[in-house]
């Protein structure tokens, strides 16, 4: 897979520096959530890996170039990304949508060819979205539309898949369908995911590796049970956490149970 690789960055909006200094390389193809209370910089380290934000120093790095060197068709081809809140025009239909993540393969006066149309169901019907492949954007629910812009981002195929906080407004059954589908996609295609989560137990469940951020400072990196204990856990969300291991057939996990808030003690 690609390498990517955050050395030393500052990245932040006008003169607010978020995240200050950070660095953090990923070079193996797993799957890697970003935790972290609200305004600790998750999402602004997203944006700045992804080259939707610009930092202001450092550099980061996509298979040992800078990223800002590339253009933007070579980027993504490399790497997808699923920001928050995406939206697009209301009336557009589910296959037009998913067929747009095919541009960065072609040039702007380019048809698209019999290969492009096979990626794009393939990837449709993986995503389970082929059926609605005439319908409007805006006659889907919550869960579908996401699932049609995850199609659109495999529609790349890239090696590597930003996603921003991918469960949010979702229900418990869309949030449980769409990280299955991802981690799913993952072990089908064997590209790295690299996922902003809020909810912990998701992010343990379905990650192999933990990144956690504080106050724009990434505090832990490894994985869930290296990170995830309960003095972090404190320390970082201010909350008293039990763990208890979970077993599911033959899958065995851990699962945060939220006490209480741990004050100031």
């Amino acid at each position: 897979m690609a390498t990517l690789e955050a050395r030393h960055i500052a990245v932040g909006y006008g003169k607010h520096i978020v995240v200050p200094d950070a660095s953090i390389r990923f070079e193996t193809a797993e799957i890697v959530s970003i935790i972290g209370p609200n305004g600790s910089g998750k999402s602004t380290l997203l944006k700045a890996l992804s080259r939707l934000l610009p930092i202001g120093r450092g550099e980061v790095c996509l298979d040992e170039r800078q990223i800002a060197s590339y253009k933007a068709r070579e980027v993504a081809r490399k790497i997808a990304v699923l920001p928050q809140g995406a939206t697009a025009p209301p009336d557009m239909n589910v296959y037009r949508l998913v067929s747009c993540g095919r541009s960065p393969h072609h040039g702007y006066f380019e048809e698209y060819d019999e290969h492009d149309d096979e990626i794009i169901e393939r990837v449709m019907r993986e995503t389970d979205v082929w059926k609605y492949r005439e319908r409007a954007m805006y006659a889907l629910s919550g869960g579908e539309r996401q699932r049609v812009w995850l199609a659109m981002a495999l529609a790349q195929e890239p090696e590597i898949l930003l996603l921003d906080e991918p469960t949010t407004y979702l229900d418990i059954h869309h949030q449980l369908h769409l990280m299955d589908l991802v981690a799913e996609t993952h072990r089908r295609r064997r590209i790295s995911v690299i996922m902003v989560l809020h909810d912990l137990n998701q992010a343990a469940r379905y990650s192999r590796r933990i990144i956690a951020m504080k106050d724009g400072a990434i505090v832990g990196d490894g994985t869930p049970a290296e990170v995830m204990t309960v003095e972090h856990m404190r320390a970082w969300f201010g909350i008293h956490m039990k763990p208890l291991d979970v077993v599911d057939g033959d899958d065995r996990y851990r699962f945060y149970l939220p006490l209480s808030v741990a004050g100031g003690d």
